[in-house]
């Protein structure tokens, strides 16, 4: 009996050492931040994430900056999402049947339909976004772009409080990418989206992109203007795109980018993505560039571009070096329409624009776009470089461009661009220092100059008999030339002249 009255002792005498080192444990326990914490003693505890780490707290100073902004974001937000519209379209689309004959049974049947050249139709869904421009009785008008809404055979717009309405497309630009679609509600709470002034925009400013990126509706990314006038070979001539890094994704087509005001400066466009994701690479049309189409959409169905009939080439610095022209901006007009506007008012092939109503010309894309959005049947004035030296400006009736202008090649004079006749050229060509004039390049096939026999790589060496070195003393004699023209060309055999061609 006294052997186990000793042995229940012992053990509540372990317990209660055990009992006193946890305490002593305990007492060391401090308060973390982390899930677990190691002591310098070698101790663990327990902490919970709502208990402050440390008792340090943001500078109240600094607080109020980060907050402002916070309000500010949801200021725009709250103010631009009641006028931000998902568009869903329908389009029928065609592909290639691989079976190139009539078959006297079917497998199944579907909803595609063979056309007279043998390819199917079918029907596509998408979707892209939109934001309402304008409110004309019970007519809501909602901008996106051509790409989203131009070849709909359906149109459905979805407001941000789920609400859907069928839309009508009222016109559509491929040209810039923009088309306008309407729907009626005789709801007049639904807010139009205010438009800024895209001239305004500058890099580093604060914007914000709205839409349905892949058809999650109503998103908003919050970035920068990364660059303004973004107009690089493979965009439209017609739009020099706002740049931002602010996340846009498919879908975000057509939806509005926002300055910091809540105004609309630029319409959300495209993408340069590696991985058809966004990348920081994000385009808007500048809205400046769609505040005319949308009255031209109202009224007519369409956008009307003014049309001056030049063929502008944007020349390279050594191009430049031909005409003295190193250290000036403009626009060379390497060909002219026969009969257009500008071949009427006496512009040449040769030469230099620097200036349309008293505004610099700084590109060819530039003049391309300001052309545009001449209203037909207005008068402007162009002032040109011709043979060294400034001429006069030109007055100049626009009239408006047709779809036609591209096939009217047989009209455009001379058809060709000439170029300079340079070292490398000779050599490529196989033909000694002694021979001077300009190389043939660019040849249209249904122009003047392919009338006469002309082809890329001959070499003109006079026009209507009078010599000419380079460049500059070709169109010099092109643009004395009135009533007709020939040129000497020179081959291996000798010199020959062309027939003539008349104007």
């Amino acid at each position: 009996m006294k052997k186990w009255t000793k042995r229940i002792i012992g053990i509540v005498g372990a317990a209660c050492v055990a009992f006193a080192l946890i305490s002593l444990s305990c007492s060391k326990m401090k308060v973390s931040g982390s899930a677990e914490t190691t002591f310098s003693d070698g101790s663990m505890n327990t902490a919970y994430a709502e208990t402050p780490a440390r008792n340090t707290k943001t500078p109240a100073e600094a607080l109020s900056v980060v907050e402002a902004l916070q309000t500010s974001f949801r200021y725009i937000s709250d103010k631009l999402l009641p006028s931000v519209v998902e568009v869903d379209v329908t389009e029928t689309k065609t592909y290639q049947s691989p079976f190139r004959f009539e078959w006297p049974f079917s497998f199944g049947q579907d909803d595609e339909k063979a056309t007279e050249d043998g390819k199917k139709e079918y029907e596509a869904q998408g979707l892209g976004s939109g934001v309402i421009v304008r409110k004309s009785g019970k007519t809501f008008y909602v901008l996106t772009n051509n790409h989203v809404a131009g070849s709909a055979k359906k149109i459905s717009i979805k407001l941000n409080d789920g609400r859907e309405f069928e839309g009508k497309l009222v016109g559509a630009d491929e040209r810039m990418d923009i088309a306008l679609v309407s729907f009626e509600s005789s709801d007049d709470s639904i807010p139009c989206a205010v438009l800024g002034d895209s001239d305004d925009v500058k890099p580093g400013d604060i914007c914000m992109a709205f839409g349905a990126p892949l058809g999650y509706s109503q998103s908003v990314t919050q970035g920068i203007v990364s660059a303004t006038g973004r107009s690089e070979p493979g965009m439209s001539n017609m739009n020099d795109f706002i740049q931002t890094d602010a996340a846009i994704n498919q879908g975000n087509s057509g939806g509005p980018l926002v300055n910091i005001y809540g105004e609309v400066i630029g319409i959300n466009t495209w993408i340069a993505s590696s991985s058809g994701g966004s990348q920081g690479l994000g385009f808007a049309i500048p809205i400046n560039n769609i505040k005319k189409s949308i009255d031209s959409f109202i009224k007519n169905g369409k956008v009307t571009y003014g049309w001056l009939g030049v063929s502008l080439y944007d020349v390279n610095d050594k191009y430049k070096k031909e005409f003295n022209l190193e250290k000036t901006e403009g626009a060379f007009v390497a060909e002219v329409f026969l009969g257009s506007p500008a071949d009427k008012a006496g512009i040449k092939p040769g030469d230099y624009i620097i200036k349309l109503d008293n505004k610099a010309v700084k590109s060819v894309n530039q003049l391309v776009r300001d052309v545009g959005y001449l209203e037909a049947g207005t008068t402007s004035k162009f002032v040109v470089i011709r043979g060294g030296k400034t001429l006069a400006p030109i007055s100049v009736k626009i009239e408006e461009r047709s779809k036609e202008v591209d096939s009217q090649n047989k009209k455009l004079w001379p058809g060709f661009i000439a170029h300079p006749l340079t070292d490398d050229v000779k050599n490529q060509l196989k033909i000694t220092d002694k021979v001077s004039g300009v190389v043939v390049t660019s040849l249209d096939s249904t122009s003047p100059a392919a009338s006469l026999r002309l082809q890329n790589g001959d070499i003109i060496t006079a026009v209507n008999g009078k010599k000419v070195s380079n460049v500059a003393e070709f169109y010099s004699e092109l643009a004395n030339a009135t009533r007709s023209v020939n040129f000497d060309l020179y081959n291996s055999a000798g010199t020959i002249t062309t027939g003539t061609y008349k104007f």
